[in-house]
């Protein structure tokens, strides 16, 4: 649909102004013989990422650099991201708002905070979410300090299978003060093993990332029905929330903290950062949560406003009862998965998710089907995990030569995975990379 701004009669009273007749008196000055005639012979329209390409394609004939194939995930992920996020974000009221230190006069911040904290509740189907913490890291082991804090016991369970760095981080919480943690092994399936973890009551809580480090998705309902009649609460975590477009939420397994990383929402990989915590949790335990809680009230008019309701960190009232030294939340990031699930929408992320299936399918049998090992066999999202022969090492570097990036090396995190990586595709991924993908790893 073309856009036209001028009326028959606008141009009409232009036309008059200038002393001409008809719109192609104006280019009467332009010979015949060099007019086109016939319509422009224009390719078919292209995909914001094709064209990306195309572009990068067209400045390597120039010398201008090469074109890049990155089949990079594991945390950190490229999505298409809508315009009106970018839009909308750049608005100076967004843009520029800090912490509001009078939260009650700073009614459009906290109307954001608001409507982000009702469409991650909604997306995960839990009955109450913060105003988000600093990155899906600092979730998890936020959520992991709750549980400790709730359940008053000093050893946790959590999943190998969890983002290394999120380890990490929870490990840096823990270790220097004195509470236990158990690494739980996974099975041939590519999911978590809690055969032996005998009593579970032992336990403050048990932590699994669905879908896990490996792409696949854990079976939360199984665990759930473990835990039903245990005092020990259920975590459950993520790195692509862009999965619960198809999968059922962590809400409906009766997890009692869900929490993970956002960043997939309308939020640039920026070379890794910023990004978004995603904190959720049953309501019983609301009181018990870091961060801040944005609640909606009435004014003494009648009228609808937003309130700090809850927020329980140490400069505030609770002093040495806070629940957390988290001082703020990540308001801009939290603004951006905003619009882009409103942007989105419910239809729009399942077609999204269900893209990023198939195209990761489509990858994974293409490697099937010409000899390459895919190690796990459980249903995986848009990661999995593939085995090359011995010594891979130097075609995965001559590969990077060429600026293609298979994935990441496996190996640093789980030393039994020699020659394994880890391979992610998107819904920005072109059929064309992936079979040459394929193409130069079989060479």
């Amino acid at each position: 649909m073309r856009y036209l701004p001028h009326t028959k009669e606008d141009i009409a009273e232009m036309l008059e102004v200038v002393g001409e007749k008809k719109l192609e008196d104006l280019f009467s000055c332009i010979p015949a013989d060099c007019r086109l005639e016939d319509n422009l012979d224009l390719p078919d329209p292209l995909t914001e990422w094709e064209l990306n390409d195309h572009m990068l394609t067209l400045s390597q004939s120039m010398n201008c650099g090469d074109p890049k194939m990155a089949f990079i995930g594991a945390g950190s992920y490229s999505h298409y991201i809508p315009e009106t996020v970018n839009y909308l974000l750049s608005r100076s009221e967004f843009y520029t708002a800090y912490t509001p230190y009078q939260p009650e006069i700073s009614q459009g911040t906290l109307q954001g905070i608001f409507e982000y904290q009702t469409l991650v509740s909604r997306l995960l189907e839990m009955e109450v979410a913060n105003a988000s913490m600093y990155d899906g890291a600092s979730a998890l082991a936020e959520a992991v300090l709750m549980a400790i804090r709730i359940t008053k016991k000093t050893k946790v369970a959590i999943s190998s299978l969890i983002n290394p760095y999120y380890r990490q981080v929870i490990s840096t919480y823990l270790s220097p003060t004195g509470y236990e943690i158990i690494e739980l092994p996974y099975l041939d399936s590519g999911k978590t093993d809690l055969s032996d973890l005998g009593d579970l009551s032992e336990f403050a809580a048990i932590a699994v990332q669905s879908p896990n480090f490996f792409g696949v998705i854990e079976d939360l309902q199984s665990i759930g029905e473990q835990l039903a009649n245990e005092k020990t609460l259920f975590i459950s975590c993520f790195s692509e929330g862009l999965a619960y477009g198809l999968l059922k939420p962590p809400g409906q397994f009766g997890v009692d903290i869900a929490c993970g990383e956002g960043q997939s929402f309308g939020i640039s990989q920026s070379f890794g950062g910023p990004a978004l915590g995603i904190f959720t949790a049953k309501q019983k335990y609301m009181r018990s949560m870091p961060g801040r809680l944005v609640g909606q009230t009435t004014d003494v008019e009648g009228k609808r406003g937003f309130v700090l309701t809850l927020a329980t960190r140490e400069q505030h009232i609770r002093r040495e009862k806070a629940t957390s030294n988290i001082c703020t939340n990540q308001g801009l990031c939290a603004m951006a998965a905003s619009i882009y699930l409103a942007s989105v929408g419910g239809t729009g992320l399942k077609q999204l998710a269900q893209l990023n299936l198939d195209k990761s399918e489509y990858l994974k049998n293409e490697f099937r089907k010409n000899g390459i090992e895919i190690l796990f066999d459980g249903q995986t999202f848009n990661e999995f995990v593939i085995r090359l022969p011995q010594g891979s090492e130097d075609r995965y570097q001559e590969l990077r030569k060429k600026g293609i990036v298979l994935g990441v090396p496996l190996e640093p995190h789980y030393q039994e995975l020699k020659d394994c990586y880890l391979v992610c595709v998107t819904e920005t991924a072109q059929k064309s990379h992936m079979d040459l993908l394929v193409k130069e790893v079989i060479r």
